[in-house]
C-alpha cells in the first residue's frame, strides 16, 4: 500500500471495479454521497453491480443514474423509495433489480460489523416482520433476536471534507454518516474530499478515518497551503 493515496484522476479512482462488484457507497441523501465517483463508476461502463447504501435513488442524480442505466444488479439498503425519483421504484416493479430491505441500524450495525471481523449478531429489530423469514431466531436475555449477517464489500466509495494524502479525513456534519462504518468494511476504500491539505494541516485530535483505511483519494480542489 502507497503510503501517498491520492490520484490523479477519476478514472484511477475507480480502476479495478469490474462487472459483479459489490460496492458500499456511503451518504444519506446527498448528505456524504460521493457523486463524482459515482458518476465515474458509471462512465466506466461496469456492470452487474450489488449496491449497499442507506437509500435507493435519493441524494441527486449520480446514484439513480447508476440505476437508471441498469448497471446494478441487487441494492441493499434501508430506504427504497426516493422523493422525486421513480427509477428503483419502476425497476423493481418490472423484475429488472433485487431489492434486500434492512432496518437503518441493523445495516449499519452490518456494516460496522464487516469491519471488525464480527461474522453475525443478534438483534430484536424486524423480529416477528417480514424481514426476519428465513432467518435463525434466538431468545437472548429473555428478548426474541433475529441473526443478522456482517456486511462486506469489494470497493467502499466514499465522500468526506477534508484530507491529507496520507488519507487521513475529516467529515462535514451530517456527511459523516456511514463513511466511517463503509472504510473499514471494503476490500479496497476509494474516498473524495472537497479539500485536500497537507498532513501538517490535520489536527490528529481530530481526524474521523485513520488513513490505514483508505487506499485511493481524489480531491475536488486543489493542495492547500497553511
Amino acid at each position: 500500500m502507497s503510503v501517498d493515496k491520492v490520484v490523479a484522476s477519476l478514472e484511477s479512482a475507480v480502476a479495478g471495479i469490474a462487472d459483479g462488484a459489490i460496492l458500499m457507497v456511503s451518504g444519506f441523501g446527498p448528505p456524504g454521497q460521493p457523486s463524482e465517483l459515482i458518476e465515474a463508476v458509471l462512465d466506466s461502463g461496469v456492470g452487474d453491480l450489488t449496491v449497499i447504501n442507506n437509500n435507493a435513488g435519493a441524494g441527486g442524480p449520480a446514484i439513480s443514474e447508476l440505476f437508471a442505466a441498469k448497471r446494478v444488479r441487487k441494492v441493499i439498503c434501508s430506504f427504497p423509495k426516493a422523493i422525486g425519483s421513480t427509477v428503483f421504484d419502476d425497476l423493481y416493479r418490472a423484475g429488472e433489480i433485487e431489492l434486500e430491505l434492512v432496518p437503518q441500524g441493523t445495516l449499519a450495525e452490518r456494516i460496522r460489523a464487516g469491519g471488525a471481523g464480527i461474522e453475525a449478531f443478534f438483534t430484536p429489530t424486524a423480529y416477528g416482520t417480514e424481514l426476519s423469514k428465513g432467518k435463525e431466531t434466538r431468545t437472548v436475555n429473555g428478548v426474541p433476536c433475529v441473526l443478522e449477517t456482517a456486511l462486506r464489500a469489494d470497493f467502499a466509495l466514499v465522500r468526506a471534507d477534508v484530507g491529507d494524502r496520507y488519507g487521513n479525513l475529516t467529515y462535514r456534519k451530517t456527511g459523516r454518516n456511514f463513511g466511517p462504518l463503509m472504510v473499514a468494511a471494503a476490500d479496497i476504500t476509494i474516498v473524495e474530499v472537497s479539500h485536500l491539505v497537507s498532513p501538517e494541516q490535520m489536527d490528529p485530535e481530530s481526524i474521523v478515518t485513520p488513513g490505514i483505511y483508505v487506499d485511493r483519494l481524489f480531491a475536488l480542489d486543489s493542495l492547500t497551503t497553511a
